[in-house]
């Protein structure tokens, strides 16, 4: 089967089976490493990804289920330009990951979030990455790094 996607802006396709996860399409077919695998069930985030700019995991979302969606990965999430996304900046200027595994669904999470609520509150931060696992503990540093984009955003 030849199944049309858009992949971080970029028409792609996929021959293959159209029940295949978006994630193992996304590592294996297409080399888009920062979207990782951690239980395979949808259930830790590690490979969270943005379909038509919501929050999704990868794992979970058969590819066949995105024809006229688009994908986003941590490589594509930057602004249309130089530079970095205000996610990506605040994560590098707090120092955030401690291993790193879990770091990008993090990040897409935390976009999708500030995409909906640019200046979210603490509560909102910890409902938005509630599903986000993060094994090292970091999550005080996720919460500041959250609030560090949104200022950001804002110009500040």
């Amino acid at each position: 089967m030849s199944l049309p996607l858009v992949v971080n802006g970029t028409q792609r396709r996929h021959l293959g089976d159209a029940n295949e996860p978006l994630l193992w399409v996304l590592r294996d077919k297409l080399g888009l490493v920062s979207t990782k695998y951690g239980c395979g069930i949808g259930a830790c985030g590690a490979c969270t990804v943005h379909v038509d700019g919501e929050a999704q995991r990868a794992c979970s979302v058969p590819v066949g289920s995105l024809r006229g969606k688009r994908v986003t990965t941590l490589e594509g999430l930057a602004w249309a330009g130089p530079g970095l996304h205000p996610v990506q900046q605040a994560w590098t200027e707090l120092n955030v990951p401690q291993c790193g595994y879990c770091q990008a669904g993090q990040m897409m999470s935390a976009a999708a979030l500030l995409r909906r609520h640019p200046r979210p509150s603490d509560a909102q931060v910890d409902e938005a990455m509630r599903g986000n696992l993060c094994r090292c503990g970091t999550y005080a540093r996720i919460r500041a790094a959250v609030h560090r984009a949104a200022q950001i955003l804002e110009g500040a």
